[in-house]
């Protein structure tokens, strides 16, 4: 899931039309944000680590064990990255067979790319991506979400970061144009309506110094840009335009998953509770991917739950841009418009454990957006 940052948008075209009533600007179809128009609600719990994802490895009796979790709300984002990383550390050791433990897509990357190396893979865990808690993600291209502490990272996590992000980003494209269109790019807008914060939602009581690394692959995505007032599609002090990448989770879900049962992979069901068990395989390595779960597994409490939901309205024809609007956040994917409420940015549900879905949350979310859609707002 998003930051902060996830909102302060790319960049973008400032092309537009010329409508009957001599309006000239961006067209677009309204999202028709109403609360009974919810199908879905989720909760995720974020793996957040100050010092970031833990990416090193260390011996369990014979088994060389590489982690691979703690990446925040930046997962989906550097996965390919992060697993190229670990898969090496993995296939240091040669083995024949390797065993992942965790099915998340930091998981599904891992086992995919240790296939790739020429490893024969299992992975081992409660349940497939689908009822993972990576499911349970917005699905949008934020790659320095919550990723770590700013004054916490260790030297050299900068440059790190910007490896496993341009590689993620590179590896992302071969999925674009694929059917079910599990990656593609979209418009987003960014609209400040007033400048003030949504009514009811109180100020956090503590704030953190996250890291903030988007600058270093400023070159990746286009720059944002300020729409004037008559090209702009909502009338708003300020509307700016970019274009974001985003995973549409279902079937990019599904395409890994296929890609990893084709090229014969295996899956068995398993709930380690300790390390010696995972030792217990007889591997000569196995990859760590249990996310939020390696707190209890590997007793880990350098790992900070971060909690979030998301909503879904039913996806609409021609609705394929997202949207930032008085601290809610829309991303426009093809299994469901999400729609998540982010007031208190980087610390909204910071050490929250509690995965109740919150359904008032949810309704306040559309209806703050549907104030976008109104005629106040709305210049389509």
């Amino acid at each position: 899931m998003l930051s902060r940052r996830a909102l302060v948008l790319g960049g973008g075209s400032l092309a537009g039309c010329t409508t009957a009533s001599g309006y000239r600007g961006e067209q677009l179809v309204p999202i028709r944000a109403q609360t009974d128009r919810i199908f879905d609600i989720a909760v995720c719990l974020r793996p957040f680590r100050a010092a970031g994802p833990r990416l090193d490895a260390e011996r369990v009796g014979n088994t060389l064990v590489v982690h691979n979790y703690g990446h925040g709300g930046s997962g989906w984002s550097l996965s390919w990255g992060s697993s190229e990383i670990v898969v090496r550390k993995a296939m240091s050791v040669q083995p024949r067979e390797v065993a992942v433990i965790g099915c998340g897509i930091l998981g599904l990357t891992s086992a995919i790319l240790a296939q790739r190396a020429g490893a024969k893979v299992t992975i081992y865990a409660r349940e497939q991506l689908p009822q993972t808690r990576s499911a349970r993600a917005t699905g949008a291209w934020t790659p320095d979400s919550r990723i770590a502490l700013a004054d916490a990272a260790p030297a050299g996590f900068a440059s790190l970061w910007e490896e496993m992000a341009r590689t993620s980003f590179k590896t992302h494209r071969d999925y674009l144009g694929l059917p079910g269109d599990p990656v593609e790019w979209t418009d987003f807008y960014s609209v400040s309506a007033d400048g003030q914060p949504r009514s009811g939602s109180p100020p956090p009581t503590q704030s953190l110094d996250f890291a903030d690394y988007h600058r270093r692959i400023a070159d990746l995505v286009p720059r944002a840009r300020r729409l004037s007032a008559e090209m702009a599609p909502f009338r708003a002090n300020a509307v700016y335009r970019s274009e974001n990448m985003i995973f549409n989770i279902s079937d990019y879900g599904h395409t890994l998953l296929a890609d990893f049962f084709a090229a014969g992979g295996q899956f068995k069901y398993a709930n380690f509770q300790a390390p010696q068990q995972i030792a217990s395989l007889g591997m000569r390595a196995v990859i760590n991917c249990t996310g939020y779960g390696a707190r209890a597994l590997w007793k880990d409490e350098t790992v900070t739950p971060v909690r979030g939901q998301i909503a879904r309205l039913i996806p609409q024809s021609g609705v394929h841009y997202g949207l930032s609007y008085r601290q809610v956040y829309v991303v426009p994917r093809r299994d469901g418009i999400v729609v998540q409420a982010v007031e208190g940015g980087d610390m909204k549900g910071f050490g929250d454990t509690n995965e109740t879905i919150d359904r008032a949350e949810a309704d306040g979310a559309v209806t703050t957006l549907a104030e976008l859609f109104s005629p106040q707002r709305w210049q389509a």
